[in-house]
């Protein structure tokens, strides 16, 4: 979803308008940032800022995130979307996140664990190794043993690099290992995944330490299967059907702890179930309103919470800084869920530092995710795909689709969302290509959703109409869907007043295009935002909350 503080951003970064250039650290004769301790240059107005470049303010150092041109208002203190704090002095770059923790062997009472060494400015110093949230041990290199474990048991690691300076690095994604049997059993399976047709469901997983004969694959007291690889497809299954498998490793001696996985069978019939209408909150700009008031006021049930972004490297954050539990955001959940609410969660928008371009590979993507959903419990995720770092570069499309195969596997019961551009009479080349992908690759979206504005809307209700139709005929030539189908798997996220292009919602127009979206069937209704959503809060006439008002009667 665009946000209009960026959009102004953009436009004004490409006016003409006279400014200073913001001060950047001096190099040393290899090109490198040299590190002689240098006051900040102040904040000031109408100054073009680069990602990176640290400035003072009221006494307080802060580094930009997002290259933009100051404007009055939007000092460092008051817009976390463009600045965060930057502590001390000196060396204030923290190494890049350790990449592909793995396991490389086990004992009954150790685990042995290598990563791919970080990168640093100046230079990384050495690795602190978590098993949990204990810290276990200090690495000079690239590899740590952890002893004193439990025999049959399973661990999970993550490890931090550091520098000279303090500056550490975001925790690797986590690896989980288990030691041998100290009575000669085998260690606990490796995770498992599992993809499903109409009539089965297969099943993969890590192979357990120790001497192993071969898995069995138990549902409940049942065995499913008995396999020597790490590999298997339980057959002759019926369609929409949930299935909890626990897979074991065995020897002469006995078997392992288990290994569960979770998957739903293909075949569903209705299409997916309807979103409630959920307006997007953002708690990083424009005087977020608190939900609970908002809730009482109009009866929405639901909001769609912006947005995730990368934390130096593939790391999940809101807004790419602020953290998933503790803070801002997680406290308007509480709230929303204590009334009896539910949230969707949006990742990547517009602008900013976005997981798929900074995730190498799907399964890292996928485990970013999963990282969001365990600390959140959303009903839906909202991946909005919308600029050139997602939309228009396909491999990171892909990248991303692949993911959602992923994340759909691990979470049956979590809504998939795919929020994109249109045109006024349906998708671009790149939405259209998105479509046919997900169908060629099998990924699972629950709900396409577009956003029918900014694209030179003269009738916004009638537009709106035009290009839902296009997507429509999309989903249709893609899937083989009847119209009740594709209608059944399509969303509407619009944008409340005045579009960043002068187009014109009113408080009528939405009322059209929400009862339009009833008539057809659709199943997600959002807009562009909350935080807009006050008295001429979007540059038109209107009353307070009315747009989420109308957005709950969805």
């Amino acid at each position: 979803m665009k946000r209009t503080l960026i959009a102004v951003v953009l436009a004004v970064a490409g006016a003409t308008i006279p400014s200073a250039a913001a001060t950047a650290a001096p190099l040393d004769a290899s090109g490198v940032a040299a590190h002689t301790q240098v006051a900040a240059a102040a904040w000031a107005p109408y100054t073009a800022y680069t990602a990176g470049t640290v400035v003072s303010h009221n006494g307080q150092d802060y580094e930009c995130v997002q290259s933009h041109t100051s404007l009055p208002g939007w000092e460092p203190n008051v817009v976390p979307a463009l600045w965060k704090r930057a502590e001390g002095g000196g060396d204030r770059t923290a190494p890049s996140t350790p990449g592909n923790l793995r396991s490389t062997g086990a004992t009954s009472d150790s685990i042995s664990l290598a990563w791919d060494a970080s990168t640093d400015n100046v230079g990384v110093t050495g690795y602190d190794v978590y098993r949990g949230t204990q810290r276990v041990g200090t690495a000079n290199g690239t590899t740590y043993t952890d002893t004193g474990l439990t025999a049959s048991t399973s661990y999970t690691y993550t490890v931090r690099a550091k520098d000279q300076a303090g500056n550490t690095s975001e925790p690797s994604a986590p690896v989980t290992a288990s030691t041998s049997g100290g009575t000669g059993t085998p260690g606990q399976p490796g995770a498992a995944t599992a993809t499903s047709t109409d009539n089965s469901i297969s099943l993969t997983w890590g192979a357990s330490s120790g001497t192993v004969t071969g898995y069995r694959v138990y549902e409940g007291a049942a065995q499913r299967a008995e396999v020597t690889g790490t590999s298997t497809t339980i057959s002759g299954l019926a369609k929409c059907e949930n299935h909890t498998y626990v897979i074991k490793a065995y020897n002469s001696v006995g078997e392992s702890a288990g290994r569960e996985v979770s998957a739903k069978t293909t075949g569903c019939t209705g299409g997916p179930e309807k979103l409630p209408g959920a307006p997007y909150l953002y708690m990083g700009w424009g005087n977020p309103p608190d939900p609970g008031p908002v809730m009482d006021a109009t009866g929405v049930k639901a909001f769609t919470m912006a947005f995730i972004l990368a934390q130096n490297g593939c790391n999940p954050a809101w807004d790419g800084q602020r953290p998933l539990t503790g803070g801002t955001d997680a406290r308007a959940i509480n709230t929303i869920e204590s009334k009896g609410g539910s949230v969707e969660i949006s990742f990547g928008g517009w602008s900013g530092n976005k997981l798929g371009p900074n995730c190498s590979t799907p399964q890292a993507y996928a485990d970013a995710v999963q990282k969001v959903i365990d600390a959140v419990t959303p009903a839906a995720v909202d991946f909005d795909i919308e600029n050139s770092d997602e939309f228009g570069n396909y491999t990171v499309m892909d990248r991303i689709l692949n993911a959602l195969k992923i994340v759909k596997q691990r979470n049956p019961n979590v809504k998939i969302v795919v929020t994109i551009p249109t045109f006024k009479t349906g998708l671009s080349n790149d939405g259209i290509r998105l479509v046919n992908q997900a169908k060629a690759l099998n990924v699972p979206i629950d709900n396409y959703t577009i956003m029918p504005f900014n694209f030179s809307g003269t009738n916004m209700y009638t537009d709106t109409v035009n290009s839902s139709e296009g997507l429509k005929n999309s989903l249709k030539s893609a899937f083989g869907w009847s119209d009740a189908e594709a209608y059944a798997h399509m969303g509407i996220s619009g944008m409340n007043g005045y579009s960043d292009q002068r187009e014109l919602t009113t408080p009528q127009i939405w009322t059209q295009i929400r009862d339009w979206a009833k008539s057809k069937g659709l199943t997600r209704l959002a807009y562009w935002a909350v935080n807009r959503d006050r008295v001429n809060g979007g540059g038109a006439p209107q009353g307070e909350w009315e747009f989420t008002r109308i957005t709950a009667g969805f």
